[in-house]
């Protein structure tokens, strides 16, 4: 759809023309998205939000929305995308990608593709294998040979035309298939529509073979993790958007009296910029140095303007609950956009804390800025907290955290959860789980270790790892080590470890005293050339599996490689964590903007950095910031709260210097949504409705494989409620229970299943 729009806007009359012809068949809009978009690295709600732009336009431009999703040329499909689809009006799919395996040949032509929540669509991939065939004998021979599902069905999809890029079909190529029309041992070539091909098999076929979970593409491995920077942006542009929607909804819904008018231009601006660079050759970090010129300039611009909005927002949000207009900068209000009580450290600068705290002495002074930290406790999802004397402790805690430098020179950080020890190099040698009294890191390995891998592709640089790459690398060990913050609420120690002459990270890892979890914070100037940059972490933890998070759920996958399917994932896509647990315990990797990922038996690592040289030569040169963590957790995966602690390590608390009155200081207590009784149950996504402004959009998502039934509240106003799909059109399902006219509702989930809600005023 973006195509078609810079086509409106541009040529005005051609676009016309290309209405006209739509109108008497002649031109076939397809896809349903708002770009040919990658379906690894996007978020739930990008994909949903690339349905709901493009389908909006085709429904808008061309009378009607599409029900063949086109996707020929993405590096693999997610496993929610069944359900997607499903959900965003469209039931069929296309593509060609995975007839470029390296390792195994996919086996099956035209099947039932069904997703994680059991939603299936009906899909075909061209046994011609290509999108821009040019009409020869060969090639519709090859669309017979390759059929691998010949006994259901005896038809396929033939693409021809000079495509990625290209002018389409030729008068030379018309001819030649008018040539082969009535040849004897040639299949025979019908132009129509796509539905009509998907519609004929679904007449005609009586059973077909089914394909469950995600349809991984045993190649463009490198595309997790090239161009890190663009990964990074698009990351954080998801999550402002995500928080600027949610107070923006708040702020013009939150009372009858509200003056403020939600931006939905300025965000439906915003969210067409993100959709568009998640092109299937922007994202992945596969584009030109031009290209990349061009999307920093439009993170910028989004970054910055959703900060804005976002800010503005929160400020009328405060005014609005305080019932005045609060113009002190003297204090602080915190504000949890997660759905779940949470507690963490907030930075606030001296003069603030004076204000806040009088003649209290801080606990602890951050060496890095001079900034005081200050514990804040069970702050409600999606609510406020005000820092104060009465709701804020700035003593001393009970159980403080400690750092030191041992006789061995050897680093320990320890709090009353775990108790860490690093050696000289920064590799971790003991994770102490201290509540447990177990040992994560088994003798003679080690945790947090940097390895520089030779990382040379047989054909594209920017969209490969091969699988000898792995064999071929060097343990970074020379460091230095420094301790940086010494307690009580955090301390810190920095390492310094250098890559080769040019290139050097430096990171710091801190421990909290309210939490196991360990951050690392990281910073690389990085000057390399055809390298990849991995961490590793070996941990005394056995399963066959290790889980992923993806769009709206989890995908688990080998830790073993058993057969060639195995084998081929050894580096899979992951987007805020990577878990690993065997029965009553795990732990888990998070990230900021990390995809590319590998499990073997024990050992996890994470891909940082690449170096590739084509199709940019200065690809991921120069400096690179990132942040990631390890969360041991009790339980196995599905018994733990890792969804929950990837979301916050994702989005912190968000700070408005303002200070709200005493008289509401519980505010707290009052969230603006709460869900309850169904922990696996995350609320992701509040909005405006497109076509209303008198409705909103909330929507939520079972996260770990369970069924569930929740309890949502809602603060904000509503007088009825329903079902909707991701076009935000009325739709069938289990019923929405309304609890005796109340804001409670309570709503049923089938494993990983997507539930988008209209409340109406």
């Amino acid at each position: 759809a973006q195509q078609f729009e810079w086509l409106k806007e541009d040529y005005p009359s051609l676009f016309k023309r290309i209405q006209g012809k739509a109108k008497t068949g002649q031109f076939v809009p397809i896809g349903g998205t708002w770009v040919e978009m990658d379906c690894n690295i996007p978020s739930g709600e990008s994909l949903a939000r690339q349905f709901l732009l493009g389908q909006r336009f085709y429904k808008q431009h061309f009378g009607q929305t599409c029900d063949v999703f086109w996707l020929p040329d993405t590096f693999g499909y997610s496993s929610q995308l069944p359900q997607i689809v499903r959900l965003a009006g469209a039931k069929y799919f296309f593509t060609q990608k995975l007839s470029w395996n390296n390792i195994n040949k996919f086996p099956n032509t035209t099947f039932w593709w069904t997703g994680l929540d059991g939603s299936s669509v009906l899909t075909h991939m061209a046994p011609s294998e290509t999108y821009s065939a040019q009409c020869r004998p060969g090639e519709l021979i090859n669309g017979v040979k390759k059929h691998k599902d010949v006994a259901y069905s005896n038809e396929s999809l033939y693409l021809f035309g000079n495509g990625d890029g290209g002018g389409g079909p030729l008068r030379s190529m018309l001819e030649r298939l008018r040539r082969m029309a009535n040849v004897d041992g040639l299949p025979r070539v019908k132009q129509s529509h796509p539905r009509e091909f998907y519609e004929h098999v679904e007449k005609t076929t009586r059973e077909l073979v089914a394909w469950k979970g995600e349809l991984y593409f045993e190649l463009h491995r490198g595309t997790y993790t090239s161009q890190s920077n663009n990964k990074l942006w698009n990351r954080q542009s998801e999550f402002l958007l995500r928080d600027a929607e949610l107070l923006c909804t708040v702020a013009s819904f939150g009372s009858e009296d509200s003056e403020f008018e939600y931006p939905a231009e300025e965000l439906t601006r915003l969210w067409k910029l993100v959709c568009l660079n998640q092109f299937h050759d922007v994202v992945p970090g596969s584009a030109i140095n031009m290209v990349y010129r061009d999307s920093d300039k439009m993170y910028k611009d989004i970054i910055s303007s959703a900060n804005r909005i976002r800010k503005e927002a929160l400020a009328n949000v405060c005014r609005s609950v305080a019932g005045t207009d609060l113009t002190s900068s003297q204090g602080l209000t915190v504000v949890n956009t997660t759905g779940w009580m949470r507690s963490d450290i907030v930075a606030i600068p001296a003069s603030t804390y004076a204000n806040i705290f009088s003649n209290t002495s801080p606990v602890q002074i951050r060496a890095s800025d001079s900034a005081v930290l200050v514990p804040v406790t069970n702050v409600a999802g999606f609510g406020l907290h005000s820092v104060s004397a009465e709701t804020c402790s700035v003593r001393a805690p009970k159980h403080p955290v400690h750092v030191s430098k041992t006789d061995k020179d050897t680093y320990l950080l320890e709090n009353r959860f775990v108790s860490v020890t690093f050696n000289a190099s920064g590799h971790i040698v003991s994770f102490y789980d201290k509540t447990e009294g177990r040992e994560l890191v088994p003798k003679d390995a080690a945790a947090n270790v940097f390895e520089l891998y030779d990382d040379v592709p047989l054909y594209w640089d920017a969209w490969d790892i091969e699988i000898y790459s792995l064999e071929k690398y060097q343990t970074l060990k020379s460091a230095v080590v420094l301790i940086v913050e010494e307690g009580p609420l955090v301390a810190s120690i920095s390492v310094r470890v250098p890559i080769s002459d040019g290139s050097v990270v430096t990171q710091t890892i801190s421990l909290s005293e309210h939490s196991p979890r360990l951050d690392f914070d990281c910073s690389v100037d990085w000057h390399e050339n055809r390298k990849c940059l991995k961490v590793s972490f070996t941990w005394d933890i056995y399963s066959d599996v290790a889980t992923y998070e993806t769009q709206f759920g989890v995908v688990q996958r080998p830790t073993h490689r058993n057969t060639t399917w195995d084998m081929a994932k050894f580096e899979v896509c992951g987007h805020k964590f990577a878990d690993l647990s065997e029965f009553g315990y795990g732990v888990a990797l998070l990230n900021d903007c990390k995809y590319g990922f590998s499990t073997l038996g024990n050992s996890m690592s994470m891909s940082l950095l690449r170096a590739p040289k084509a199709p940019d030569e200065h690809s991921d040169m120069g400096h690179h910031s990132f942040r990631y963590a390890v969360y041991p957790h009790t339980g196995t995966f599905s018994e733990s709260n890792v969804v929950q602690e990837a979301y916050q390590f994702n989005v912190p608390l968000l700070e408005l210097p303002i200070t709200i009155p005493p008289q509401i200081s519980s505010l707290h207590k009052r969230p603006f949504f709460s869900v309850s009784g169904a922990r696996n149950v995350v609320l992701d996504t509040v909005k405006r409705a497109e076509d209303d402004k008198t409705s909103y959009i909330v929507r939520l998502y079972e996260a770990y494989g369970g069924h569930a039934r929740a309890l949502l509240t809602s603060r904000l106003p509503f007088s009825s409620v329903c079902k909707v799909n991701m076009l935000e059109e009325p739709m069938d399902g289990p019923g929405i229970e309304r609890l005796d006219h109340s804001t409670a509702l309570k709503v049923p989930f089938k494993p990983f299943e997507v539930v988008s809600l209209l409340f109406t005023l």
